[in-house]
């Protein structure tokens, strides 16, 4: 049996995150505006991350390069690194018509949202402290 033969891969891929955007607004706000903003942000990113993954289950291209741009610029703003480096890279595999590249590398953009959105409060701890 080649059952002996098969080999699981286990994806692990490290998330990169940067405190300093969040303890700026923090700094900048106090705690109680800053954890609104904040939220408030975060609520909006992931929102935007499901308009995306709709219009991608429908293959409704149109303006999804646009889209993509936001959420990079969103995830920036919030110090997710990994998040809007690899929305940057949707967006050019998109833009260059490989829809192998863009298949594969949408699905990290998934992985790296759940993650991202996941340890969120990770990241306003690392703020607070």
């Amino acid at each position: 049996m080649l059952a002996d033969n098969v080999v699981v891969l286990r994806l692990v891929e490290r998330v990169r995150q940067d405190a300093e955007p969040i303890a700026t607004i923090y700094r900048s706000l106090g705690t109680a505006s800053a954890e609104q903003v904040v939220t408030r942000a975060l609520g909006e990113l992931a929102l935007t991350m499901a308009g995306l993954a709709s219009q991608v289950r429908s293959h409704d291209m149109a303006d999804l390069s646009r889209q993509l741009r936001r959420l990079q610029r969103m995830a920036e703003n919030l110090g997710m690194v990994s998040l809007g480096t690899v929305a940057a890279d949707v967006r050019a595999c998109l833009e260059r018509g490989d829809s192998t590249s863009f298949a594969s590398v949408w699905a990290r953009l998934i992985r790296i949202a759940e993650r991202s959105l996941a340890s969120d409060k990770d990241l306003l701890d690392q703020s607070l402290s």
